[in-house]
């Protein structure tokens, strides 16, 4: 399997030409620095989550600072404690994306999150998945501040460790933004991986998280790396706890950039274990 590093390069503005540069290396094994293993869910039960280490953020997001559609436009409305959106049932956490009335919204979903109740500075992330594919899904195991200390998103930060939009289902993404390099300016720092036909297998979804950089894995390959610069808060916020969020939204400005298939619901997530080494 090839690491590939795509850089997008954009000039003459006016006649919207953009240059992608393609780079590729082979397959590395990882660090392994972190060792102990400090929290975890294997899943090993049966029914919703355990609500020891998982919490919901729940809605339609219009309750939040990014507004209605949870920043981004989705159209789904997360709910909390429902066995239909989330549960844990054959060694699998399954987070399950419905087209189905609910309050304002046609469809649901669940969006899972570790905060306070795991919340980490540095170390080693790890989420084995299977993903979903349907045009219209938007699969994502990321990591927001547990408190925000620069005055919210995107300045205290975001880390994507891993996204997926059912309109390109050979390649995932993972993305960091800060308040220099973030979505809204089209500066973000992203790398991604080519998969071909093998997305929608199970997968190693990991970080590893240093004072000096982050590092983006896949299985036993680093397809991404965000170095610390040493500048200011603007291009590191990395330096505080972050906690682990498990989501799939449907429709939204990228994940439905091409549309929705509305007749290929329900859709799953499936999630083996989550591990966090330190």
């Amino acid at each position: 399997m090839r690491t590939c590093f795509y850089t997008h390069l954009r000039i003459a503005a006016g006649f919207g030409l953009l240059l992608v540069f393609v780079q590729c290396s082979k397959q590395i094994a990882p660090e392994k620095a972190a060792k102990n293993l400090v929290w975890s869910d294997e899943f090993n039960y049966t029914g919703l989550p355990d609500s020891t280490k998982w919490s919901y953020d729940e809605g339609n997001g219009c309750e939040r600072p990014s507004g209605c559609g949870w920043g981004n436009n989705e159209l789904q409305y997360y709910t909390a404690h429902r066995k239909e959106n989330a549960r844990v049932e054959n060694g699998h956490l399954i987070v399950e994306a419905r087209r189905e009335s609910w309050k304002d919204r046609s469809y649901t979903s669940a969006r899972l999150v570790t905060k306070n109740k795991g919340d980490w500075q540095y170390g080693r992330i790890e989420v084995r998945a299977k993903l979903p594919i349907t045009l219209g899904s938007w699969s994502a195991i990321w990591m927001l501040p547990t408190q925000h200390v620069h005055g919210g998103w995107p300045a205290d930060g975001e880390i994507d460790i891993m996204e997926y939009v059912g309109y390109i289902p050979d390649t995932i993404y993972g993305t960091v933004h800060t308040d220099a390099f973030n979505g809204m300016k089209g500066t973000q720092k992203t790398g991604s991986m080519f998969f071909g036909k093998n997305a929608q297998d199970f997968h190693l979804y990991a970080l590893d998280w240093y004072p000096d950089r982050i590092d983006f894995w896949v299985d036993n390959t680093m397809y991404h790396r965000f170095k610390n610069e040493h500048k200011t808060n603007a291009e590191w916020p990395f330096d505080k706890a972050f906690h682990l969020i498990l989501n799939m939204a449907v429709g939204g400005n990228w994940g439905g950039k091409k549309g929705v298939d509305e007749k290929h619901w329900p859709q799953q997530m499936l999630v083996d274990y989550v591990r966090v080494y330190k």
